[in-house]
């Protein structure tokens, strides 16, 4: 089995210089987290972007819809920000034929007390399984996108 792995930027990839907790998106961090472990499934990654996923716009999400669209591999993973990922996972609604399914991190995946390495698992094992539809797998759960939110306080998705 094959996934693609789109990389949009968020807080999964940000890199942080000093005490002041001034950032850049850095690379996929997928790419560190999966090539160090014994996979049993082929992967390909591709960075889309490198932003905060509170910079995201329309033209944005937009890009990343078209990438899928053209995109031949059927089971895709995307690793997002959190703070817009359901923004993102509704536009992608109208992708019919693949599995795609949206992960992030609460803290960046270079963090010690990150679930990164969570999500990514989560996510694979959903992308590798479910069927076709777009589905957000954060906190150890898999969430329709149509019906989750973002709880900031707890800092974890829940279902509505």
């Amino acid at each position: 089995m094959d996934i693609k792995i789109f990389s949009v930027g968020g807080t999964i990839d940000k890199l942080y210089f000093d005490q002041l907790s001034e950032y850049q998106v850095g690379s996929p961090s997928v790419r560190n987290i999966l090539d160090g472990l014994p996979t049993a499934f082929d992967y390909k990654i591709e960075s889309i972007l490198q932003k905060d996923s509170l910079d995201l716009d329309d033209q944005d999400r937009q890009k990343i819809l078209e990438c899928l669209k053209k995109e031949p591999c059927s089971r895709i993973l995307i690793t997002h920000g959190t703070d817009t990922m359901i923004d993102t996972a509704r536009c992608l609604q109208e992708i019919p034929d693949k599995c795609v399914v949206l992960t992030g991190a609460m803290e960046p995946a270079s963090f010690q007390s990150s679930d990164a390495v969570f999500n990514i698992g989560v996510a694979v094992g959903a992308v590798s399984t479910l069927g076709n539809g777009v589905y957000i797998a954060m906190n150890g759960k898999i969430f329709d996108p149509l019906n989750c939110k973002k709880n900031r306080k707890l800092g974890q998705f829940e279902a509505l």
